[in-house]
């Protein structure tokens, strides 16, 4: 389907403006909606602003591409909005966007939007097509541009033309000089940019290419065996797994979806250029397993820890503010035995809640294990994290038997790979499971549990007798590892340990003091740097100023991210700043004895902070600190 088939006059705004991001994305629903293709344009606003919160659509250069799949839509469109101006959309580049393409698509099997995201961002990696939208000075001038470009670049939808010269020559030959996959976790956008930087400059250097993309919609252009024999050199640029086995013994060249598109030359030099290590494969094990040879220990290590982390946060931040919302609800009965269930309603969130948070250790272990070893890994690590709940080695004990049980796995599928073939069926279903159940119940029990129950004893009763010098120092630091980087390891190191606080030893959810110095450490930097663009107005632009409401609400919201475009544009004025008004907010929660029972929320779960009034003077203070501090930094626009 072509754009020009989906994008109507009606749904074009050439001289566009918006706020912020939440007001450009409302615009741009507003424009969809003018062709009656939208049922329920509330639901579809939801949809879009959902889909933004799983990933910034923002893919550099100036340009956004916000989609959603849904019911609400009745029939496939899109809509364009040129913002001269440009608007911050937390783009992956960090630099405003000025052109968007919003795209709506129905709840079908057909993934028309994918096809759509494939051709705009082909059309894109073109300057002069960007150039051309934003000189573009009527609808009819728009269309003309869009028809023409696709005609140019999508050549194989009309009568077939001469083939270039390297393209005819690696037709004749049935080979490729070089052969790429790209891939990124979304399969959207990038993926196809960076197939489409790789064949621009193929093409340029007289080189023959075939690109593999990993996209959501699947695999096109898939690498047969006959292409990967012949080809001098291999390029894999992705950020998710791709099937590996098959360059055994061929020159791969494993970078990043973002160097495909950045770095593009340099990679087809260095494929060709026949230094580049063989990719030694092994057949004994998963292709993710020999993806990993590849890879970093370190790197292995961190990708299979945040896998299960990115799965079990769900369940630790759906259920521990259900918990919150029981206690919020039954203020009542506070400081009695029933406090939190002394209503039917209190009941059914704690009991909801409790039930949800339950799975915290179970989703961390198993997706582990799963991330390590494939599937036969999720079951015996999702025990592996069962049997630490149960026996009280608690958050570490499963974070260790996720990975135990990974390896125990891989151990196992190297032992019966000489099995005969007739009973290659017996694995899934017998062998890796009974054999891995057995082994990872004998390790929990005999070893991981005893061992870690007496580490989280003597972790409790440390932590407990902690004086008030050393939980204050505690909340400096983790209040200001939530500042340093906004999302990045040490953000994450120091979420993960405050999530895991709020697992007591049976596994149900406390109210941890720890928890409360991360959340308020997150809190700060949004509402310092929104502080801050009202009090010292001379130093910050228009556009900045004017965002104070977004990021002031983010903040109290503890969606710490509204602090990046600020950071992207000033990192060594805006982090050091933050990062000590985070700190002192961390330190000040810990000294007045602050807890909280729920791992996000922000300002919404105040009502059940103990010592809730402290809480608040703590965050006012670290922001207010932080606000002063950007100001005194920053020079006068």
């Amino acid at each position: 389907m072509k754009i020009t088939d989906l994008l109507k006059k009606e749904s074009i705004l050439l001289e566009g403006h918006a706020t912020d991001k939440i007001n450009a994305l409302h615009t741009l629903v507003g424009l969809m909606a003018k062709q009656g293709n939208v049922a329920d344009v509330n639901t579809y606003e939801a949809c879009v602003l959902k889909r933004e919160e799983e990933g910034s659509t923002g893919v550099g250069e100036g340009v956004a591409i916000p989609h959603a799949k849904t019911g609400a839509v009745t029939r496939p469109g899109l809509a364009f909005m040129r913002c001269l101006d440009g608007v911050e959309f937390d783009s992956l580049d960090g630099q405003p966007a000025k052109l968007f393409f919003l795209i709506a698509a129905p709840e079908s099997k057909d993934n028309v939007h994918l096809d759509v995201l494939s051709r705009l961002s082909t059309l894109l990696m073109d300057p002069d097509f960007i150039d051309g939208l934003m000189a573009v000075k009527n609808e009819d001038e728009l269309f003309a541009l869009i028809t023409k470009a696709e005609t140019e670049k999508f050549a194989d939808e009309a009568p077939p033309a001469e083939p270039s010269a390297p393209a005819a020559a690696a037709e004749k030959k049935g080979t490729y000089q070089v052969l790429a996959v790209t891939a990124c976790p979304t399969g959207i956008a990038h993926t196809y940019m960076a197939a489409e930087s790789l064949e621009q400059h193929a093409m340029k250097r007289g080189i023959s290419i075939k690109v593999e993309t990993n996209g959501q919609s699947g695999v096109k252009h898939a690498l047969t065996a006959e292409e990967i024999k012949g080809a001098e050199g291999i390029i894999v640029a992705a950020d998710k797994y791709v099937p590996m086995n098959r360059f055994k013994g061929k020159r791969v060249v494993i970078v990043k979806v973002a160097d495909g598109i950045n770095k593009a030359d340099a990679l087809l030099d260095e494929a060709l250029s026949g230094k580049v290590p063989i990719f030694e494969g092994e057949t004994n094990r998963s292709e993710a397993a020999a993806e990993e040879t590849a890879e970093s220990g370190v790197r292995k290590i961190y990708k299979h820890l945040m896998d299960g982390v990115s799965h079990m946060l769900p369940f630790v931040i759906g259920g521990g503010i259900l918990i919150a919302l029981a206690f919020l609800a039954d203020m009542g009965a506070a400081g009695t035995a029933q406090f939190g269930s002394s209503t039917p309603f209190a009941a059914f969130l704690k009991n909801t809640g409790g039930m949800a948070f339950g799975f915290m250790m179970p989703m961390l272990a198993g997706f582990i294990s799963q991330s390590i070893a494939d599937r036969p890994g999720l079951l015996v690590g999702i025990m592996a994290g069962a049997l630490a709940s149960a026996g009280g080695s608690g958050f570490f004990g499963a974070l260790i038997g996720g990975f135990a049980a990974g390896y125990l796995i891989l151990l196992l599928k190297k032992l019966v790979s000489g099995l005969p073939q007739s009973l290659e069926s017996l694995k899934p279903i017998l062998i890796y499971p009974v054999i891995g159940l057995l082994l990872i119940g004998a390790l929990m029990t005999g070893v991981i549990n005893p061992v870690m129950a007496s580490f989280n004893q003597w972790v409790t009763g440390s932590l407990a007798h902690m004086g008030g010098v050393s939980k204050v120092l505690m909340g400096f630091i983790l209040g200001g590892m939530m500042s340093i980087d906004f999302g990045g390891p040490l953000n994450k190191a120091a979420y993960v340990f405050g999530t895991a606080s709020l697992a007591g030893a049976d596994g149900s959810a406390v109210s941890s003091p720890f928890m409360a110095a991360v959340m308020i450490g997150g809190m700060v930097p949004p509402v310092a740097i929104a502080l801050a663009t009202q009090c010292f107005r001379s130093k910050f632009t228009d556009k900045d100023r004017k965002s104070f409401v977004s990021t002031f609400v983010m903040g109290l919201a503890f969606i710490t991210e509204g602090a990046i475009p600020f950071a992207a544009e000033d990192p060594m004025r805006v982090i050091p700043s933050c990062a000590i008004g985070a700190a002192v907010a961390g330190a000040l929660s810990m000294y007045f004895g602050c807890s909280v029972p729920a791992p996000h929320g922000g300002i919404f779960v105040f009502g059940v902070v103990q010592n809730a009034g402290m809480y608040l003077i703590s965050l006012a203070s670290g922001s207010v600190l932080g606000a002063v501090l950007l100001g005194m930094l920053k020079k006068k626009i």
